[in-house]
């Protein structure tokens, strides 16, 4: 790589851009840029200066070219770039030279009269690319005047002599690895436990051994490259840009964009190659689940509670009619027919738990019902309708992980825990039971009692303990996959957001209404960046994890709206069950035309419906 203008007869240590005397350029004396060129125009006509050429007397031409070249010249001696112009112009200058175009490096660093590196860093750069390791160590002498830690030069002379040591082997040069692993690595006394790991590569057999085990390239420009990249994170700035900053830059701008996008709901893409830089991020809620796509009228009463399979190919609904359904989801219409009718529940379906394999369908019934019905949903038989008291009230159930076990409760003080016959394994005495969940590390179990608490059971040593307490009763609460937060509806307060292992609450959203009546919430959308909510105003809320206010009232129930499930395969698709009967498939707008995909006219804060 050639110096880029930092070399060039100026050894100054100065970083800052040069104003045009500085370095050299004058608009008089033949008034050349770097290029050589320097032209006016005059009307739209190019009129040369350098030429010798000149008017008649009374054209006058020769005098205001004269006096305009005269002003650009004064005006380059006054103008000094901020530094916020300099740091754009470095950036620019190593993303093209990251390019391959150096010319343009040249002169763009020529004319501005900026420096690309310093001419220190520079050499650096050539002597590790080209492997001259000892040329590279006198460098840092060099160097390390400018950094802000002394120590920065141990190591980065340790990695340095960890490339020398490692091309050494793959050359087999063996004896010249040795000594600089005795006579230069180990005098560092650096990393001690490193230089023992480097030590045991003396045994490797071959090439490709070392490089297998070294988990390293190979001796090249790509090593090297990285090794670059390494070193650079000890150098300030100033003396050399961190590698790649521009991209660095530009994908920070991106990642900021969709996380402030309030209905951004699609898989995350760190590459750059993958949007536009030319316009801002925006989605539209056209492509968000705020329109009506499908309405399930088959239950023939109040609609009690409504769940997606894990795998997202299947939603379950419980209804006051005595019957589960259970829906197929087509993969790419996204829309909903029925596969089969579970019946025989007496008092009504309120609540739904799919094994974590989706093998099987727990049902429960209101506070009256004693019975728990496990349904085999691929042959829609009935393989266990347990009830251990006619005097129990079933009413929640909790998948353990393994999908072997689950637990039960209810709030006539039954908690237990049974195998997929109805068995009885353990059981807690004494607890009331709203609504329970059983954490990832398959020993914990979460239940909100009516202590208006959310407690922490392990049926293995018996111990519990409190992590949730609210000002009112918990109607219900669901937990994220990665079992961090846990959403309650809580009674006369709405939804609020709890962080699980600091145990505080982290938000409460606004707009929707809940009375006494259980209403089930969810997460949903990619990472979970969503909230859900049925109401008993008869709306469905939704809202942006990280804010209050909703970003999404949805209406066309006609009375309360008892639960709420995202699809967790597709984030386009939620349901929601309703006293009034129906099953309501929520969808993007439909016949999405390119435009309107690309959210161009569509402003993120519309709360129409």
């Amino acid at each position: 790589m050639q110096a880029n203008g930092a070399g060039q007869g100026q050894e100054s240590s100065e970083l800052s851009c040069l104003n045009s005397a500085q370095n050299g350029e004058s608009s008089s004396a033949g008034g050349t840029h770097s290029n050589g060129l320097l032209s006016s125009t005059d009307n739209g006509n190019s009129v040369g200066t350098s030429n010798g050429s000149s008017s008649g007397p009374g054209s006058g031409t020769s005098a205001v070219s004269t006096a305009s070249s005269s002003e650009v010249g004064s005006l380059k001696k006054k103008k000094r770039l901020s530094q916020a112009e300099e740091d754009v112009i470095r950036l620019i200058g190593q993303h093209l030279h990251g390019l391959g175009l150096n010319q343009t490096v040249d002169l763009l660093m020529q004319e501005s009269g900026c420096r690309l590196e310093h001419s220190s860093a520079t050499k650096f750069r050539n002597h590790v690319m080209e492997g001259e390791w000892d040329k590279a160590e006198n460098d840092l002498n060099e160097l390390r005047a400018l950094m802000h830690s002394p120590n920065a030069i141990v190591r980065m002379k340790f990695l340095l002599l960890q490339q020398k040591y490692l091309e050494y082997l793959e050359d087999s040069k063996v004896l010249e690895a040795l000594q600089v692993l005795r006579g230069e690595l180990t005098p560092l006394k650096y990393n001690t436990d490193r230089i023992h790991v480097l030590s045991g590569y003396l045994m490797c057999s071959h090439a490709e051994d070392l490089r297998v085990k070294a988990e390293w390239e190979g001796k090249g420009t790509a090593s090297r490259s990285r090794l670059l990249d390494k070193l650079q994170t000890y150098l300030p700035p100033s003396v050399m840009l961190p590698p790649r900053r521009l991209q660095t830059l530009l994908r920070q701008a991106v990642e900021l964009q969709r996380d402030r996008c309030l209905y951004h709901n699609t898989k995350l893409d760190s590459s750059l190659d993958s949007v536009s830089l030319l316009l801002d991020h925006v989605c539209s809620r056209k492509q968000f689940p705020c329109y009506t796509q499908q309405i399930l009228t088959e239950h023939c009463n109040e609609v009690w509670f409504c769940k997606f399979s894990n795998d997202g190919t299947k939603l379950a609904t419980g209804s006051k009619d005595t019957t589960v359904i259970v829906w197929q989801v087509d993969p790419e219409s996204h829309q909903l027919k029925l596969l089969r009718t579970l019946e025989g529940h007496a008092y009504g379906v309120s609540y739904l738990a799919w094994s974590p394999d989706d093998t099987y369908l727990i049902a429960c019934g209101p506070d009256d019902c004693s019975d728990l019905w496990l349904w085999n949903v691929q042959t829609g038989e009935l393989r266990t309708k347990m009830s251990q008291s006619h005097e129990d009230s079933l009413t929640s159930v909790a998948w353990n992980p393994d999908g072997k076990r689950f637990v039960t409760g209810g709030q006539r003080g039954q908690f237990y825990q049974c195998d997929l016959d109805g068995n009885l394994l353990d059981s807690w005495e004494g607890v009331r039971v709203q609504c329970l969940w059983c954490l990832g590390d398959g020993r914990t179990v979460l239940a909100s009692d009516n202590h208006q608490r959310i407690r922490g059971y392990n049926f293995e040593d018996l111990t519990d303990r409190n992590i949730v307490q609210e000002d009112h009763p918990i109607m219900s609460f669901t937990v994220s996959k990665n079992g961090r937060l846990a959403l309650l509806n809580v009674a006369t307060q709405g939804v609020h957001l709890w962080d699980l292992q600091d145990r505080v609450l982290v938000r409460k959203y606004q707009g929707v209404t809940q009375g006494f009546y259980t209403i089930h919430s969810c997460f949903g959308g990619h990472n979970e960046d969503f909230i859900a909510s049925g109401s008993e105003d008869h709306k469905v809320y939704i809202w942006h994890r990280r804010g209050e206010l909703p970003i999404a009232e949805l209406t066309g129930h006609t009375r309360t709206v008892n639960c709420v499930s995202w699809n967790p395969a597709i984030p386009g698709l939620m349901a929601s069950a309703s006293d009034d009967g129906t099953v309501r498939v929520w969808g993007p707008a439909p016949y999405l035309d390119t435009q309107e995909a690309d959210g161009l006219n569509e402003n993120c804060s519309n709360m129409d419906s």
